[in-house]
This record gives structure tokens, C-alpha cells and sequence, in this order.
């Protein structure tokens, strides 16, 4: 049940993301922004939802996000790569 949960939120998200009205603009952002969007979409569920409930984006600002996940980062066991991508993501879902 779990994995479905998850699986419905990274839908969720990857849908998100192909709406323009969510930040996303690609004349505006680098490809390697826009694929770390993506990538962070796929792996906030995996890292993230195990124990926190989903946020909106705009809950923080982009500054926020950034002390947030850094923090998050030093609790956790998570590469830096994936955090990147994760941060990415969240700051765009605003």
C-alpha cells in the first residue's frame, strides 16, 4: 500500500512538473535545472515522504528550502547530487 502511495505522488509530481503555471518555464531554465526537477520529483517520495507528509512548495520560500534540506541533508545519508535535485524541486513547486 505504501509503494503505491508512492508511486501515486511521483505521478503526481512528474505531472505537476509538465505544467507551465508551476514555474517551470523552459525558455527560462537550463536543461540541467529542468532535469533536476525531474530527478527530484522521483526522489523526494523515496527519501522524503517515509516520514514527513507532503508539502506545497510555496509552504517555504527558495530560502527556506535551501537551510531546509541542507539541514535535512546533514540527518540523513543522502548523496549531495540527490539533495541538489530534491531542493530543485521544491523550489519550483511554489
Amino acid at each position: 500500500m505504501r509503494n503505491r502511495r508512492g508511486l501515486i505522488v511521483v505521478f503526481l509530481l512528474a505531472l505537476a512538473a509538465m505544467r507551465p503555471s508551476v514555474g517551470i518555464a523552459s525558455e527560462e531554465q537550463s536543461k540541467e535545472q529542468r532535469e533536476l526537477f525531474v530527478t527530484g520529483a522521483k526522489l523526494w517520495p523515496v527519501y522524503c515522504a517515509q516520514c514527513h507528509n507532503a508539502r506545497p512548495g510555496s509552504q517555504f520560500s527558495p530560502a527556506q528550502w535551501d537551510a531546509i534540506t541542507m539541514h535535512m541533508r546533514t540527518q540523513s545519508i543522502m548523496p549531495a547530487k540527490d539533495m541538489r535535485a530534491i531542493t530543485e524541486f521544491l523550489k519550483r513547486t511554489r
